[in-house]
């Protein structure tokens, strides 16, 4: 890559694994990575290695969003389940 180039300067196996990587650095990681491929800078294999890195990046979001969701309807869950049992305590 050129100097004007900006991002980390490191290949895609340089990079920590895509599955140690939180929401935040995962999502950020693919921001970049999109940036990066849109300048089409890069060799081939390069821009290859990245699209396959930015794939798994946004599978790997995906997986913490549902992994939230789920969390959120159990808790949602809970709580109506909670509630319809003080409900029916009261009117005893």
């Amino acid at each position: 890559m050129s100097d004007n180039v900006f991002g980390s300067g490191q290949s895609p196996q340089e990079l920590p694994p895509v599955e140690q990587l939180t929401y935040e650095q995962a999502r950020d990681s693919l921001v970049e990575t999109v940036k990066l491929l849109e300048l089409g800078q890069m060799s081939l294999d390069e821009s290859l290695a990245l699209w396959e890195r930015g794939e798994a990046l946004a599978r790997r979001c995906e997986e913490h969003l549902a992994g939230a969701r789920a969390k959120v309807e159990a808790a949602l869950a809970s709580r109506e389940r909670e509630g319809e049992s003080d409900s029916t305590s009261q009117s005893s």
